[in-house]
């Protein structure tokens, strides 16, 4: 499947400070098998430091932590959201951010677009990263 091309997105510097304020990421599809990437990245920000919050079909534990079926059964405030799902899931995402009330970031994994959820978010106010993983974001830097 072809990325649309990512005109709505965080630049290099914007995405290095959302890194620095952000303290609560979910993580949508976080899979319990440590040879996936979204398991190898909740590993690394978990270690960087960050609460990470598990959303997943199944599991009770993923890396240690409770696992939640949905972002809006999480009894705690989120600040950002990190998307390991098909981009056709991005538009119920979003509208789960803007139903808590309290994302302050969208952020779709690298490879992974949906413009139109994109700016749903960002007209919500949250800030829109897409097409890049925080992980490489943080090592790069």
């Amino acid at each position: 499947m072809e990325c649309e091309f990512p005109s709505v997105n965080s630049n290099n510097e914007e995405m290095l400070e959302i890194l620095d304020s952000v303290k609560t990421i979910a993580i949508l599809g976080l899979s319990p098998d440590a040879s996936k990437a979204s398991n190898m990245v909740g590993k690394f920000l978990q270690n960087k430091g960050y609460k990470i919050v598990p959303v997943y079909p199944k599991e009770e534990m993923i890396l240690g932590e409770k696992v939640y079926r949905s972002l809006l059964e999480i009894p705690f405030a989120v600040d950002m959201v990190d998307i390991f799902r098909k981009p056709d899931a991005f538009d119920a995402i979003a509208d789960a951010c803007i139903k808590r009330g309290d994302v302050k970031v969208f952020w779709g994994q690298l490879g992974l677009v949906n413009n139109d959820a994109a700016q749903k978010a960002k007209d919500a106010g949250m800030k829109v990263v897409q097409n890049h993983c925080p992980k490489i974001e943080l090592t790069n830097r």
